[in-house]
């Protein structure tokens, strides 16, 4: 599993990079399919019944998740992706999104004329767009405003930093349970190690990235960034464990799935883009 870890970031991280370096069209395309399948990962992790068991084989494990869900699972994945090219428009079409997506919802939930099922299918879905789709396409959003690609670089690195120092220096020096019943790995050592990180970060790439913010208005986001960030991993933790799962899929290797990678990230990008257009710009 470690190995694994390592090996996916290794190749993973580089690609990151040259995505947001490169911005246009194809970052926004592979920002919406990205949440796209995080979508129909939270959909299945809350709502598929017929999940296979821990011993099927990989394929049969991803064929599950991806291709045997019920139609408001790709409904809500395709509502989601929607979200984020229409952020890449502007926030006025990103909002106007949302709010036909919402709308559809309700034409569905009539349309399928079952209260039971169709209502808890819906609050899922609504749940998966809100969640995923509103937070996660401040990732578009980010990339739009001035300096847009060292604000995402910053955004998504100083959370990847904060999240890997709290899961190392936990497994190895982590004693204190801090959230047994939501995350039981999760130690008081290691969410220090992943705060005080965070914070360097943050701080460094400021100053890397040739952002040159000033530090009073610097130093709060560094310190707001890697809390945000534990908040974003617990929200997720506790929706894993209110279904019973250790991860969302078995798509990133040693990681789990796209929710398990970016569930901090987003929570922390809608944070900075706030923090650049209210107080930075």
């Amino acid at each position: 599993m470690l190995v694994q870890r390592i090996a996916t970031g290794a190749v993973g991280v580089p690609i990151i990079i040259a995505l947001i370096i490169l911005g246009g069209p194809t970052y926004v395309i592979v920002v919406a399919a990205i949440l796209a399948i995080t979508t129909i990962e939270f959909f299945n992790a809350l709502g598929n019944p017929d999940a296979p068991a821990s011993e099927a084989t990989f394929v049969d494990r991803l064929s599950n998740v991806f291709l045997k869900q019920r139609p408001i699972a790709y409904l809500a994945a395709a509502a989601v992706a929607l979200l984020a090219v229409a952020a890449d428009n502007g926030f006025d079409e990103f909002t106007g999104a949302l709010v036909a997506a919402i709308a559809a919802s309700f034409v569905y939930l009539i349309l399928r004329g079952d209260p039971e099922q169709g209502m808890r299918d819906w609050l899922i879905g609504i749940a998966g767009v809100a969640y995923i789709g509103f937070l996660g396409s401040h990732l578009v959003l980010l990339r739009d405003v001035p300096e847009g690609k060292e604000w995402v670089l910053l955004a998504v690195f100083a959370t990847f930093i904060a999240d890997t120092f709290a899961y190392f220096l936990g497994r190895t020096l982590g004693k204190t349970k801090i959230t047994p019943r939501i995350s039981p790995n999760k130690t008081v050592e290691g969410t220090l190690a992943g705060v005080v990180s965070g914070v360097v970060t943050v701080l460094i790439l400021n100053w890397a990235l040739g952002l040159d913010v000033d530090i009073e208005k610097i130093l709060p986001l560094a310190l707001l960034l890697p809390v945000a960030a534990f908040f974003g991993d617990l929200a997720e933790s506790m929706i894993k464990r209110g279904a019973g799962i250790k991860d969302t899929s078995d798509f990133v290797p040693g990681h789990g799935g796209f929710l398990d990678r970016i569930d901090a990230v987003l929570f922390t990008t809608p944070l900075v883009y706030y923090w650049v257009i209210w107080v930075v710009l």
